[in-house]
Parts: structure tokens; C-alpha cells; sequence
């Protein structure tokens, strides 16, 4: 199996097959509205539109596993995108990304990246702190640990890189533009 061979579920239903997406390079990442890392949609906004013509795809699923902080529909998550941050980028249906009902994509993603850690910022320190309240063994699997987790898959369909939410932006679109 690879990555091509998987589908994510697009806000009216229909499947998406990322087979569609060969020889891009893809940003796919978990987002959610009332969250703290939800000001990160104004770069990936900002990649998007200096990427896209080159090769760059986002896609983005909202995700309501993280304190409730993706409420709403689908409609109402994307009017939020893009009336606040004005996303152009493909939103996909809100879907689980952990546990029982999580999508294919991510049991897919997370079995090529796993987790290594938030870093040593200070945001990053907190997310480590009140992630030991709710995941004791947070360190030791690859669950997606919070909204804003990026997966990014390089332009043969490998998933070359896992960025935590506590990322800095810059240190992600770099990275991006290593692959464009």
C-alpha cells in the first residue's frame, strides 16, 4: 500500500482519491478552529498561494478530538477558513485522526512518522506537560497528539516528515520548498 492508494472524504461526500495528487508534494494536516494553533492557517494560507502553481497541495481535515475544539459543521468550519483566514486550499470532511474511527489516511501516516517528541520551546514544553495528564505513554506511540500536526509526502508519494503543532511555521515552509 501506498499513500496513492487512499482516499479522504470531501465535505459533500465524495471521496477523494490522493492517487490524484501524484507528483505533488502534500501538506496534510489535522486542524480545528477554537484551538490555539488555529492563527497557523495564515501560513499555510501563505504557502499555499506561493507553492500551489509549483507542485504544493494542502489538505486539510478538521478534527474534533482535541478538547471539542473543531464544533460546527463542515460548512460552518470552512466559512470560518475562509472568511477569517480566507484558506483557498481543499478542506475535507471533519473526521477522527486517532482510535476506533480514525480515517485509513492516518492509520496510513502514522504507521510511516511517528511521534519524536514537541521539541524545547516553551509552547512546546506545555504541550508536553498537559499531554502527561491525558497520555501518560504520550512519548512512546504514534498517535497524533494534538490539532495541527502536518504530515508532509514528497512528490513520489513518500511521507518524508511529521511536524508537531509546535513547529515553527518557517522551519515548515522551508522544508516544504526543500521539495518544490
Amino acid at each position: 500500500m501506498n499513500i496513492y492508494d487512499l482516499s479522504v472524504q470531501a465535505t459533500d461526500n465524495k471521496d477523494i482519491s490522493l492517487g490524484d495528487y501524484r507528483g505533488k508534494v502534500m501538506l496534510i494536516v489535522n486542524t480545528a478552529t477554537e484551538c490555539g494553533f488555529t492563527p497557523q492557517y495564515e501560513p499555510m494560507e501563505a504557502m499555499y498561494e506561493k507553492y500551489h502553481s509549483q507542485g504544493l497541495e494542502i489538505i486539510d481535515i478538521p478534527c474534533n478530538q482535541f478538547a471539542g475544539q473543531a464544533p460546527g459543521t463542515d460548512e460552518e468550519i470552512h466559512e470560518f477558513c475562509t472568511l477569517r483566514f480566507h484558506t483557498k486550499f481543499p478542506q475535507m470532511k471533519k473526521s477522527d485522526v486517532n482510535g476506533a474511527n480514525e480515517i485509513p489516511l492516518y492509520t496510513y501516516l502514522k504507521s510511516q512518522k511517528t511521534f519524536e517528541g514537541f521539541g524545547d520551546s516553551e509552547k512546546a514544553l506545555f504541550m508536553a506537560e498537559r499531554l502527561k495528564t491525558i497520555d501518560a505513554d504520550f512519548e512512546n506511540n504514534s498517535d497524533i497528539k494534538w490539532n495541527f500536526t502536518k504530515f508532509i509526502v514528497d512528490r513520489t508519494g513518500a511521507v518524508v516528515r511529521r511536524f508537531e503543532p509546535t513547529a515553527d511555521m518557517q522551519l515548515v515552509e522551508k522544508y516544504i520548498a526543500s521539495l518544490i
